[in-house]
């Protein structure tokens, strides 16, 4: 039953702005560690930005440092990244994704994504 639905996404101009959301449910979110990533057509799934379980701690590719905001409300199980001053090099469907350690290995979840278009 773990579901991680992401929405917001659209097309966009050039210098404009979204905000995605990620609606998670079925797993103890606050003991996950969110993170968003990007895949482009023909390019590998890329990590956009990673938030602690508990919020503050951050990390974000350099391609998106200054412009993208990911934050978590885990009093609502949602996740967030504001995208500012976007450009078609962010054009890609954004995932949401859940994970923890476990043992040896990771424990992922994923959503099924949303499409982000940059374009004039």
């Amino acid at each position: 039953q773990v579901q991680l639905v992401e929405s917001g996404g659209g097309l966009v101009q050039p210098g404009g702005s979204l905000r995605l959301s990620c609606a998670a449910s079925g797993f103890t979110f606050s003991s996950y560690y969110m993170s968003w990533y990007r895949q482009a057509p023909g390019k590998e799934r890329e990590l956009v930005a990673r938030i602690a379980d508990a919020g503050g701690l951050t990390n974000y590719a350099d391609s998106v440092k200054g412009r993208f905001t990911i934050s978590r409300d885990n009093a609502k199980n949602m996740l967030y990244l504001q995208m500012n001053s976007l450009v078609p090099e962010d054009t890609a469907v954004y995932y949401c994704n859940a994970w923890r350690y476990v043992s040896i290995s990771r424990r992922d979840y994923w959503g099924q994504g949303t499409q982000v278009t940059v374009s004039s």
